[in-house]
């Protein structure tokens, strides 16, 4: 495996997802993690949680994600955001809203937290709680965004894209505008955790290349921050269609919207699951090592796996030919589903790289 230098000084850390726990009040239907009413054994506590924010913060000024599970359901969840806002980091979370209460909301602004992304897989009551299994989760979400809003936190809306809510999508798009939201983030399917259980409906590599046109050509026609996860190809589209156009494209190349390159797994991002094992992303459930054994900056410059990731050569099959693979890099976690193989060609991708003359 060739680990170049030139390609692993880039390796700054940007983004860390911690999945502080694995409890959640949801059923949700893609659910990477397959979470429910735990409780899950092993989770970090309190004191642990400020270890792995003081070897973050030494890493770099990254940006942490509390995510879950139900981050909310942690009693020291404003305890753990707060210190992590006292060491310089960029604290934010990812809670399903249904349990944002005035009180929650104010407690949140006051450790620090700078934004909340709140899912809406559905522009309707019916189709969102139909999709989170558990009915009253879209109305929870609205409220649990109004209080938010309230307490002065910024959220943006996440939705995961699937063949059930891909005809909603501008809906979608429509009211995060509605609700005053800074910015949407799309995600297409990752078949992970019970994602695998709808995998027939995940969207297929042409309406997925529809899909992400359509995104780009939002860019013109809204003020929301648009940004497309698990979705590497859109990096690809990026640069093909403002070529086209003869436009020059600038990326925002810092903060929570920012549009750098497709998978950043092990590069410039990394998940933590609830029992303190770091992984690329959450979806590729790849052991990179243990932060109750190893330090996270041991982990971060040092594993095998991480370091693989950061040299774009080490890519096979088409997504090692593609002149693209700088920018987009494929899906790592789709291509260890379909091939077993982390570094194998991207399943959903359509373009066929040019010849290198």
């Amino acid at each position: 495996m060739k680990h170049s230098h030139s390609e692993t000084k880039g390796s700054s850390l940007r983004l860390v997802a911690w999945e502080i726990t694995r409890n959640c009040n949801l059923s949700c239907v893609h659910c990477r993690a397959s979470a429910t009413n735990g409780p899950y054994e092993g989770e970090l506590d309190t004191a642990a949680c400020f270890r792995l924010l003081d070897q973050i913060a030494e890493v770099g000024p990254a940006i942490v994600i509390l995510t879950g599970g139900e981050p909310l359901l942690r009693p020291d969840i404003f305890e753990v955001a707060g210190y992590g806002t006292s060491k310089g980091l960029k604290m934010v979370m990812a809670p399903n809203g249904t349990l944002i209460s005035k009180e929650n909301a104010e407690k949140m602004a006051a450790s620090g937290i700078k934004r909340i992304s709140i899912s809406l897989d559905g522009a309707t009551r019916e189709k969102h709680d139909l999709f989170r299994g558990v009915e009253g989760a879209f109305d929870g979400a609205l409220r649990g965004i109004a209080n938010a809003k309230a307490a002065g936190i910024e959220f943006q809306i996440n939705t995961t894209i699937t063949q059930t809510n891909l005809d909603e999508i501008p809906r979608i798009q429509d009211l995060a505008i509605e609700l005053g939201a800074v910015a949407h983030h799309i995600f297409l399917l990752v078949p992970t955790g019970r994602g695998k259980y709808i995998a027939d409906k995940a969207i297929n590599a042409e309406e997925y290349e529809e899909t992400l046109n359509w995104f780009y050509d939002q860019r013109e026609n809204t003020s929301l921050q648009l940004k497309a996860t698990c979705a590497p190809h859109y990096y690809r589209i990026l640069r093909q269609r403002a070529k086209k156009d003869g436009k020059t494209v600038t990326f925002q190349t810092h903060g929570l919207d920012a549009v750098t390159r497709g998978c950043l797994g092990g590069t410039g991002f990394c998940f933590i699951s609830h029992t303190g094992i770091v992984q690329p992303c959450g979806f590729l459930q790849l052991n990179c090592g243990d932060i109750k054994q190893t330090s996270f900056s041991t982990i971060w410059n040092s594993s095998e796996v991480f370091l693989s990731l950061r040299n774009y050569d080490n890519l096979k099959g088409k997504c090692g030919k593609c002149e693209y693979r700088k920018v987009c890099g494929g899906c790592r976690a789709r291509a260890f589903e379909a091939a077993g193989d982390y570094l194998a060609e991207e399943p959903l991708c359509l373009y066929q790289p040019q010849p290198i003359p």
